[in-house]
Order: C-alpha cells, then structure tokens, then sequence
C-alpha cells in the first residue's frame, strides 16, 4: 500500500483533453448520443412497469467516469451551468411559490368568511391548520420511497396537480368534516413538495453549489406571500354569487394545477434524460448517487428529524394564523393582506438572501454557526410580539420570524450534502419532512384564535427556537469530528482512494473514504463526491 493517496489531481507533465475534442472525436459514432445509450433498456416487470424511472445505462455512467478524469473547458461549463440555472430555479421557485400559497390558502379564506360560513369553532380551526400535517406525517415516508421508482419531476407534477384539485374541492366543503378530509389528502400530496426540490436540486448541481440554488428557489417562499395576499386582496373585491373564501379555493387551486401540467411537460426528470442540451453535456452534471441501508444506525438521521421540528414549529403558527394576528394589531381585512405583501415577504427575501451571500464569504468552518445565528430575530420577533406595546412595533417582530426560514434553507443544504447513498438520503431527507410535519402539527396549538400572543406561549417558542440551535451546533460537531477522523487517517496512510472512482460506486458517507461533511461556505468546499 502507498503512504500517499490517489487524487483526481492532474500531473503538470500530462495534458487533458477538453470538452470540444471529445465532442469531435465522437462526432464519428452517432450510436454513442442515442437515448438507449443513456438509459438501462430493461423494462421493470409488472403492468405498470413502463411508468416506473430508468437508471442510466452502464455505457453512459463509464462516460461520466471519462469526463471527471479530465480537465473541462471553464467557460463551457458555466455555459452549462447558466443553461441549467434558466430551467431548473424558474421551474423549482414556480413549485415553491405555489407550495406556499397552497399552505396559506386556508388562513386567507379565515378572514373572508369561512369560520362564519362553516360554523368553526376556534379549536376546529386549530385542528384544520394541524390536521393537514396528519396527512403529510403518514406520506413523508412512503412518497420519498415513490420518488426512487418514478421519473421525479413527473412524479411531482403529478403531486402538485393534485394539489389543485384537492383545493378546488375544499370550496365544495359544508363543515368541519368535509374541509378535514381534504386538508389531510392536501397534506399527503404535499409531504413530496420539499424533498423533491432538494433532490432535483442535489441532482442538477454539485456540492458546492446546492445551498446557493437552494436559496434561490426558496426566495419564493416570500414570492408566495405576496402573490397570496394580492390574489386574496383581489378575489375580496369580486362581487360574485359565490362566497370570497370559495373563490379563494378555486381560483387558487387552478393555477396550481395548471402549472403542474406545464412542468410534466418541460421540466426534465434527470440530466441523462433530457432533450434541452447534449449529450457531452449532460455527462458532467450527472448526480452520483449511492445505496446502503445504515440509516436507522445514524444519529444525524434523528438530529435532522429535531431540526426540521424545532424550526417549523413557529411556522405552522405563523403560516396559518398570521393573517389573524396581524388583523388583531388593529387592521382591518383588506390591510391584513396588504401588510402580507408590502412587508413580510420582502423582509423573508432579504434575509435569505443576506444569508447566502455571507455563507459565501464566511471562513472555512461557520455555516452550521450562521445557521444559529440567523435563528435569533425569530426568538426576539415573537417576544416583540408578546410584550411590545406600540402596533408598529408588534407588527415589526412579526416581520422579524420570516427569519426562521433562512436557517431551514441552510439547514436543507446540510441535509442535501452530508448524506450519501441513494436509499440513505431518502431516508434522511424523510426525517427531516417528518419534522417539518410533526412541527406544524404541533405549532397551531400554541396560537389561540380569539387573543395574541401571551407569555406562556412565547416562552415555549423560545424554548423551542433555542433548542433548534443545540440541535445545529451538536450537528456541527459531529461533521468536524468525522472530518478529522478521516483526514487523520488519510495523512497517516492508513487509508487511501480514488475520489472519482469511490463517486461512481454505490456507498454512503460512512463507507466512501473520499466523503467529507459540509460545514464551510459554499465556495470553500472541497471537489469530493458523495
């Protein structure tokens, strides 16, 4: 064994060849560019087996081993990348932007009428924020496992479409009952929202550029507010036979479903198959993905699970009585959904935003700390909230707990990057929606309908907001100290790999030697892959 590990490395003596040549040396076997050389041809048994996705086929995964052995024209990928940028974020921040409205639909339709119309009381509506969470808890597994056998954004665009349509049915509902059932199929169609993004995301970028793309569609999530409270502020003035709340659901849920039929058209459902660039492209972008079922032995499994709790606890509150809270500042209806557009999600932008940008230039080591310190204006935005007097001030704090979203963006590209293997990312990205679901089941219950915000309940939300960053920093040391052990090990010769080759293999974190955990900016991450 050598004291000295492989690298991907080039000698200074040897020359790579670069894109263009291999474009032309291969311009003389059209057989290499055909769409069966892409995908494995064999066809999955069953009546349903032609729907199910196809893994690329053995030829096209040895061109990509080709291609990371050499050195690659830097202005031809960010062409790439720039082409890529244009398809994916749009498409990904659309997703989003109607995530959110779909989630929010509800506390619009609050304050239009539909607690009087249905005869809610104020436990009910608790229940109906919460109970669209059941749904999503019971699906946040099985639909992570649904997103391995079929084509992705397919499955997706399926989902969202459902999403439309279960929406244009709540304004069919006649009670409680009704507008309960469909808020837990609602919750089981969205439970594959945002562990599809990431893995779309984690799919088209490499390493070092998830948490920024990441950030970039999450912006949406303000875009989200302010089309929900202009599409709420405009559906309040028509005069129609139809109650505002019902045409909030309708006209909501056809956009959603109109959309989703738009991305099941064009939105590729990997890099090996699509139509929008060649192949000698698509080969440098190819996700490598790996298989090893060790999950259920891996603290981080459970940690990511605590996260994804601790940070949406406040937002299942928020998102669901935000509008009741800020009506009960002292505005009326029409102000309510104005302020939701004016303020709050230009102030979530901009903190996600700043977020990326100083994860860009932090030093090596200090994203999981960002992570914690973007958590602190929610803490002090709920306390604004509890015990400041003057509106504006109260109104302010409230803006201030957008900026809880900031760190679960972080937070998602911690998950994204330190987790290998196809099966064991499922699994991990599960847990951390299981958390998101359990935390906004949780969160309604701590907001009362009829009072603001009192002392008991801020100090649990402090409580839980606090807790949220133990959970980061214990993640951070688990990363550095995994990190140090195998570079340790590396610089001692115990153990040596070749990180291309160790890439294509289908192993997770704890078996890929070349496999380091992400704690540094993006733009300090080290070209390994996992």
């Amino acid at each position: 064994m050598n004291d000295t590990p492989l690298t991907t490395t080039p000698s200074k003596e040897s020359e790579k060849p670069r894109i263009k040549e291999i474009e032309d040396q291969r311009k003389t076997d059209l057989s290499w560019t055909t769409q069966t050389d892409r995908e494995d041809t064999t066809r999955a048994s069953g009546r349903f087996g032609g729907l199910l996705k196809r893994n690329p086929s053995p030829a096209f995964l040895a061109d990509v081993a080709k291609l990371n052995s050499m050195d690659l024209d830097p202005k031809e990928v960010k062409r790439l990348e720039r082409k890529i940028d244009l398809l994916i974020i749009p498409a990904l921040s659309i997703c989003y932007m109607f995530y959110y409205v779909d989630k929010t639909t509800l506390s619009y339709a609050a304050i239009f009428g539909l607690k009087e119309d249905l005869n809610l009381k104020p436990s009910e509506y608790s229940w109906l924020s919460s109970i669209f969470y059941f749904g999503w808890l019971a699906w946040a597994l099985p639909t992570n496992i649904l997103m391995q056998k079929f084509p992705l954004s397919k499955y997706l665009a399926f989902n969202i479409f459902m999403w439309g349509v279960l929406l244009m049915a709540q304004a069919a509902s006649r009670n409680f009952t009704d507008l309960a059932i469909l808020r837990i199929l609602s919750g089981a169609f969205e439970a594959t929202a945002d562990p599809a993004f990431v893995l779309i995301t984690g799919m088209w970028y490499t390493r070092g550029q998830v948490p920024a793309r990441i950030g970039y569609w999450y912006l949406a999530n303000g875009l989200g507010i302010a089309l929900g409270g202009l599409l709420g502020y405009g559906i309040g003035h028509i005069k129609s036979a139809l109650a505002s709340w019902k045409m909030e659901f309708l006209i909501v849920g056809a956009l959603c479903s109109g959309w989703a039929i738009i991305m099941g058209i064009f939105i590729p459902d990997s890099p090996y198959h699509t139509h929008w660039f060649n192949l000698a492209n698509v080969t440098t972008k190819l996700d490598r993905q790996q298989r090893v079922l060790e999950a259920f032995m891996d603290a981080k499994i459970y940690l990511f699970f605590l996260f994804g709790f601790t940070a949406n606890v406040p937002n299942g509150g928020t998102s669901n009585f935000g509008t009741i809270i800020v009506k009960g500042f002292g505005f009326n209806t029409f102000q309510t959904t104005l302020m939701q557009v004016r303020a709050l999600w230009f102030i979530i932008s901009l903190i996600i935003l700043l977020a990326i940008y100083v994860n860009t230039r932090l030093p090596k080591g200090n994203r999981t700390y960002l992570m914690a310190a973007t958590n602190l204006p929610t803490v002090v935005g709920f306390a604004m909230i509890a015990w400041a007097k003057p509106q504006a001030a109260r109104l302010i704090g409230y803006w201030m707990t957008g900026a809880s979203n900031a760190t679960f963006v972080l937070g998602l590209s911690i998950v994204s990057g330190n987790v290998g293997g196809q099966t064991k990312k499922a699994i991990a990205s599960a847990s951390v929606f299981l958390g998101v679901a359990a935390g906004n089941i949780v969160g309604p219950f701590l907001f009362k309908d009829s009072e603001a915000l009192g002392i008991s309940q801020v100090c649990w939300l402090h409580g839980i907001a606090r807790s949220g960053n133990a959970i980061i920093l214990v993640l951070r040391v688990i990363f550095v100290t995994a990190n140090r052990k195998r570079d340790r090990a590396v610089a001692e010769g115990k153990v040596e790999y070749d990180p291309n080759q160790t890439g294509l293999e289908d192993i997770t974190d704890w078996n890929n030697p070349a496999f380091r955990y992400i704690t540094v900016s993006s733009t300090l991450i080290h070209h390994l892959h996992g």
